[in-house]
């Protein structure tokens, strides 16, 4: 494979024209790649060369099923290599997406409430969630500049009852802040507590640690945002018990009162395996890797210090996370004083044509902490929600960059948000809905924000 150009790199869809509020169209620039991300073209044509060949996996003899079953198994081949998992020990699960694989895990794991999961405040709801419904969670608390410490964890890990599992992230989808995951691998094992890590943030900016027991990563994340995630595990973990998902292709006999699951990772993937999701993420793979991580973790360097220490610098707003100093990746979150978040980024999407996530980043307890908000302030907006009030819902905003992002993009964002912060009056009056804390420019200024909108749906739910 030719060796592709160090980043910035262009997806599918950059540069596209966007009408803004003074009637002039500006590029649109994307700073949200920690939500998903755009296709890389690469991606894009690994999948229209499936696409003519396409036919069942593991259900055919003809031609195109052989080619389709090849591609399928290849993609699974990789993301263990991704993984540093290309052993005989470890199999990789092909499902939907991050989330889907924590369920997943944690419904063959066969824990009950007695069961205790270490995890931290830090994590994104798909690595709390799954863990909070099938056991009982002992959190690792953060400090205000919603840090850790492996410390921490120790405490966490020699608590008694002794714990069945360690859940934790490898970068927070808020700050970027990466933990000490080795030596926190570390203690967990000497303790004899596997661990699950979830990758989702990280898989695309760093390389995968090889001692966590499980990963989990998405393929939307990585440049490949058709519908595949990955779950890798020791193979002994799935070869016993009934799978997630019943069905066909998880079975070697079924009788109307028996059925005999098949070996792992078949028994864990019932049904018709999204074989283009497959296919791009092992695009995506083969991408990063001709990339190559220094040049990937320089890029990302160079745009986490721009980021955050030009946001830092602007007066009137506050960065949320640790000081500048500390190394993250290239995600900051910050609020504006005087001015809602969902108003920041309406503000910039209507007015400069910049996509930034704003609310709470499906990560609630960690925002709540990096806000300093009382148990008070929560119950009050309990109470509003209930009420079908999302006016005051709290929350931020969040820039975060890709391989896709450059220097240049960096410096228009950051004078989108200085001149807010500046507190250059808006150009026309924002109506806020108070349904969904959205806040819209007026129809005639932007229509497509009013056409797009699915009855009361959200920017940003949650």
């Amino acid at each position: 494979m030719d060796p592709i150009a160090v980043p910035p790199i262009s997806l599918v869809g950059d540069g596209l024209a966007v009408a803004c509020a003074d009637g002039r169209e500006r590029p649109y620039l994307s700073f949200d790649a920690a939500a998903s991300t755009a296709a890389l073209p690469s991606v894009v044509a690994r999948v229209e060369e499936l696409l003519p060949r396409y036919s069942s996996v593991h259900r055919g003899a003809g031609y195109k099923s052989q080619v389709t079953t090849a591609a399928y198994e290849g993609a699974r081949a990789a993301a263990l290599a991704f993984a540093g998992r290309d052993g005989a020990d470890d199999i990789a699960i092909i499902c939907r997406n991050t989330t889907e694989a924590i369920n997943h895990l944690a419904y063959r794991l066969r824990l009950d409430r007695t069961d205790v999961v270490v995890t931290t405040v830090v994590e994104h709801h798909a690595n709390l969630l799954p863990w909070s419904r099938a056991a009982t969670c002992r959190y690792v608390e953060c400090g205000p500049d919603g840090t850790f410490e492996p410390a921490d964890v120790e405490r966490a890990l020699a608590a008694s009852p002794a714990p069945r599992l360690l859940a934790i992230t490898g970068a927070s989808n808020i700050t970027g802040w990466q933990p000490a995951i080795g030596p926190i691998v570390e203690a967990a094992h000497a303790r004899g507590v596997p661990v699950v890590l979830d990758a989702a943030q990280l898989a695309p900016h760093r390389p995968l640690p090889r001692t966590p027991d499980f990963v989990a990563f998405s393929g939307h994340k990585m440049y490949a945002p058709f519908g595949a995630g990955i779950l890798v595990g020791p193979r002994a973990a799935f070869s016993d018990g009934d799978p997630f998902l019943a069905g066909g292709g998880a079975v070697d006999l079924v009788d109307l009162d028996e059925v005999a699951w098949t070996a792992p990772p078949d028994r864990e993937e019932a049904g018709s395996p999204n074989v283009v999701g497959a296919v791009a993420l092992h695009a995506a793979i083969d991408e990063l890797a001709a990339a190559g991580w220094p040049a990937l973790v320089a890029h990302d360097r160079r745009l986490a210090a721009l980021l955050r220490n030009g946001l830092g610098e602007i007066d009137g707003v506050r960065l949320l996370g640790p000081p500048t100093d500390v190394e993250t990746l290239p995600v900051a979150t910050f609020v504006v004083a005087g001015m809602p978040h969902a108003l920041v980024a309406a503000r910039l999407s209507v007015e400069h044509a910049i996509g930034v996530r704003h609310g709470c980043f499906c990560a609630h307890p960690y925002l709540v902490r990096l806000l300093g908000l009382g148990r008070a302030d929560v119950e009050r907006f309990r109470g509003e929600i209930g009420r079908g009030d999302r006016s005051n819902t709290p929350g931020a905003v969040r820039a975060s960059a890709g391989i896709n992002t450059g220097e240049r993009d960096v410096e228009r964002l950051l004078q989108a948000v200085a001149s807010l912060a500046s507190g250059e009056p808006p150009p026309f009056a924002y109506e806020l809905d108070p349904a969904t804390g959205d806040y819209l420019p007026p129809v005639e200024v932007a229509p497509w924000a009013h056409e797009l909108r699915d009855g009361a749906a959200s920017c940003s739910p949650g």
